[in-house]
């Protein structure tokens, strides 16, 4: 977020035709909440292509990238390490020795997301292994609820830069508002 060192999501492990959606989503879900940047390993360009796409029409600032190896990634990484697993150390029990780290002392953060089994020295190169939950859960929620602890609800409020469009909260159906050159509204959708 603005005025924070980065926080950056690496998701490890995506199977192409299996995890397609998943990692899209992970990157998806990054950027809504919070993240300034996330790196997609392996055969990602699809899911790089679409987050970049609602980037463009939504707004930023988020980047993403694709990369064939990890290891380089987490090795040089000169801050704070968060790896979600549902084998870690409960959310609630780390999260403010985490926000102190990346916040107080301000230190980037890599979350680690991963797909199928995650090899041990990702384990071992996390500062911490958390779980949001101690039961059978989707990657993606997980990052959704970590964010939102790391940020306290700060990045519901954000601001998006060079957005052509923007949701209008609505009770019942879908509004999507197109944006002028001034951030201006020029007409809306309503489907």
């Amino acid at each position: 977020m603005q005025d924070e060192p980065e926080v950056v999501v690496l998701r490890l492990g995506h199977r192409p035709g299996r995890d397609d959606r998943m990692t899209t989503h992970i990157g998806l879900t990054a950027r809504a909440l919070g993240a300034d940047r996330a790196v997609l390993v392996g055969d990602t360009t699809q899911a790089a292509t679409t987050v970049r796409d609602i980037t463009d029409r939504f707004g930023g600032p988020f980047e993403v990238e694709v990369t064939d190896s990890w290891r380089p990634l987490l090795r040089e990484w000169t801050g704070s390490v968060v790896h979600l697993t549902m084998y870690g150390e409960r959310v609630q029990d780390v999260e403010a020795e985490v926000r102190e780290a990346h916040a107080d002392r301000e230190e980037p953060l890599l979350v680690v997301v991963g797909s199928q089994k995650v090899p041990f020295d990702v384990y071992e190169a996390a500062d911490w292994n958390v779980g949001v939950t101690g039961q059978p859960h989707s990657e993606v929620a997980a990052l959704a609820v970590f964010l939102d602890r790391l940020f306290e609800g700060r990045e519901l409020e954000r601001e998006w830069a060079d957005a052509d469009r923007r949701v209008i909260p609505k009770e019942t159906g879908k509004q999507v508002e197109r944006l002028d050159e001034d951030g201006g509204s020029e007409s809306s959708d309503d489907s």
